[in-house]
This record gives C-alpha cells, sequence and structure tokens, in this order.
C-alpha cells in the first residue's frame, strides 16, 4: 500500500530522514576521529622549504656505495655551511649532525626543502640480510636523527645475532605532515612507491649475492609499502603503528612476501577509524584477523617506541630480518 504521492505505507518519511541525518552524522564522526587521531601528536619541527642547499650529485649506476658515501657527505657539508650562511642555524645543526663525525654513509642526499636521505648503516656489499626502514609523517632532514636513531638501533641489534647484516634508512619520498589532510590519503604513498619500487631492484644487486631484504614499514610507512611492488628478493614486510593501508587484506598487497603486522599496547594509531570513505583513510586494521597478515608482537610501547633499544617489537622485527620468525601475538590491541 502506498501514499497518495507514491511513498511507500509503513515508515513515516520523517523517520526516513531521520535514519539518513544519523547515517551522515556517523560518516562525520568517523573522519573527525581520523582527523583527531591524526593530529594527537604534536608536530616536533616545521618544514624548511626555503633553505639554500647544493644540487644532489648525480651517480651512475655502476658507481659503488663507498664513492656514493664520500660524495654525499661533501655534499651533506655543503649544505650544512650554505643553511648556516643563510642564517639556518638550525638545519645547519641537524645537517651536521648527519655527518656522524665524517663516517655517515649516504647513498643518496638531497638538502633542498624539507630533504630527502637514504643512510646505510653496517656494510651493505657483504650484508646477506638487509632490512630498509620506510618512515612515516613529519620525517624530514629537521626530524632526522629520530629516524636515525632507530635505524641505528636495529643495526645494533641484528649485528649482535648476525654480523653480516645492513640496515638502510631510506628517506626517499616528502612525508605528510601529522597535522595535515595529506595524511588521510595515499597521494603521498603513492609517490613513495613509484620511488621505493626501483630503489629495491637496485639494493638486490648492492647486497651479497644471496642477500635476503625485508621492508619494514612504520605508520604511514607501511601505506607506501602496501604500494610497492616486490622482487623475489624481498622476503618479509612488517607493518607496525599502521593506520591501514588501503587494502582489504595481506593477499591484496603487490608482493610474494610475507606479511607481518604489529601494534604496540600503548600506540596511539589504535584510535584511528579503520574506514574508507571517498578516497580518506585507510580501511581494514593490518592487525586484525580478517587483514590476514602474521601477527607479531610489540609489547606495550607507544606509537615511536618500536625501535627502541630493550623493546619486544625491536626484537621481534629484527627476528623477522634474520628469518627467525617473530612469534606470533597471544593477544594483538584493537581499536
Amino acid at each position: 500500500m502506498t501514499h497518495l504521492d507514491g511513498r511507500p505505507e509503513g515508515r513515516p518519511e520523517g523517520c526516513r530522514d531521520d535514519a539518513r541525518r544519523r547515517h551522515g552524522r556517523l560518516r562525520r564522526t568517523l573522519l573527525a576521529g581520523l582527523v583527531a587521531a591524526a593530529v594527537a601528536l604534536p608536530v616536533s619541527a616545521a618544514a624548511s622549504p626555503d633553505v639554500p642547499a647544493p644540487i644532489p650529485v648525480a651517480f651512475g649506476e655502476q658507481d659503488a656505495p663507498q664513492a656514493r658515501y664520500a660524495a654525499n657527505r661533501a655534499n651533506l657539508a655543503e649544505a650544512a655551511r650554505m643553511a648556516q650562511h643563510a642564517g639556518r642555524t638550525g638545519r645547519a645543526g641537524k645537517l651536521r649532525a648527519m655527518e656522524a663525525g665524517g663516517t655517515a654513509q649516504f647513498l643518496a642526499f638531497d638538502g633542498r626543502g624539507k630533504g630527502r636521505a637514504v643512510e646505510v648503516f653496517g656494510e651493505l656489499e657483504t650484508a646477506d640480510r638487509i632490512a630498509v626502514l620506510v618512515p612515516g609523517s613529519d620525517t624530514s632532514l629537521d626530524t632526522y636523527q629520530r629516524f636515525r636513531s632507530g635505524a641505528l638501533a636495529l643495526q645494533q641489534r641484528l649485528k649482535a645475532e648476525h654480523p653480516r647484516s645492513a640496515v638502510v634508512a631510506w628517506l626517499g619520498y616528502e612525508t605528510p605532515a601529522t597535522v595535515s589532510a595529506t595524511v588521510l590519503t595515499a597521494d603521498r604513498a603513492a609517490e613513495g612507491a613509484a620511488e621505493l619500487a626501483p630503489f629495491l631492484r637496485r639494493l638486490e644487486q648492492a647486497g651479497a649475492p644471496d642477500a635476503r631484504l625485508s621492508l619494514l614499514c612504520h605508520s604511514y610507512g607501511s601505506v607506501v609499502c602496501a604500494r610497492t611492488g616486490t622482487g623475489p628478493k624481498v622476503g618479509d614486510i612488517a607493518l607496525f603503528g599502521s593506520p591501514g593501508t588501503g587494502a582489504d587484506s595481506a593477499a591484496e598487497l603487490p608482493t610474494g612476501a610475507r606479511v607481518w603486522a604489529g601494534r604496540g599496547a600503548g600506540d596511539w594509531i589504535s584510535g584511528v577509524p579503520h574506514v574508507r570513505l571517498g578516497g580518506i583513510g585507510f580501511g581494514t586494521d593490518p592487525v586484525s584477523p580478517a587483514f590476514g597478515a602474521r601477527p607479531f608482537k610489540a609489547g606495550p610501547g607507544g606509537h615511536s617506541d618500536y625501535l627502541k633499544p630493550g623493546t619486544e617489537s625491536l626484537d621481534s622485527l629484527a627476528r623477522i630480518v634474520l628469518g627467525t620468525d617473530a612469534p606470533a601475538a597471544a593477544e594483538v590491541p584493537h581499536a
């Protein structure tokens, strides 16, 4: 039975309007929660887009790592000098710290704007276990030391058990700001994946012939890794502190590697709604059984604690890299 105006008999029009309004409010609430979670932590340093710096050194495919290291150290020193001369003493000091007393090993360095850097810890040419760290939002030359400290802690943990290991800190894309709409979409991740995939192909040739690679992807970096096609030498991908990947399951990722996921019990990112609406958000929680990743124990730590010395999460990630396998988590924290 219908009304004279053609509406079906039954639920009043006002009730349906109320339901639509409630649904709209729910969508807005989910998106608001996503934004709120994204800005939960303060930005630790502002970007420095106007800092002068030299043009990056151009290399040929056959240039050895040692030659790249030396040329990039010189470029880094010049970038520090130019920043100091321009009155950007904060950036200059951070660049000098990156030189590490003349021992830093950069495969790539670009001091312009927010900057790019790819640093090696360990002996890349002889390593048969290589971990590539992919950072999340607000990682730049201005915040580089926190990224470097995690890479160094991982290398020390790996070396204690397996001397032929190396860690590559890959800041090869412009990360989004935590307080921005950009961090809610996959745009920067797609740009990062377009740089990471060819880098991995080159890296496969740089290590020992039997080298085994692992991708360790933190926070927004997990969105980058989820879009990166990998070759047969990449045996494992670990997602930690992830807001989601944009994929419904691990099986959808463009890789033949084993996919792991872990999250610390104190990580604020557990509060991010795992939704995807109109290109905003990243969908399925990687630590949920529905995603299908192998769980690993991440301990009680927070969002920035995964690579801190002595943590359960660092131990688990090291075991993944070494191929000794992290133990499955007995209990995974959910939102």
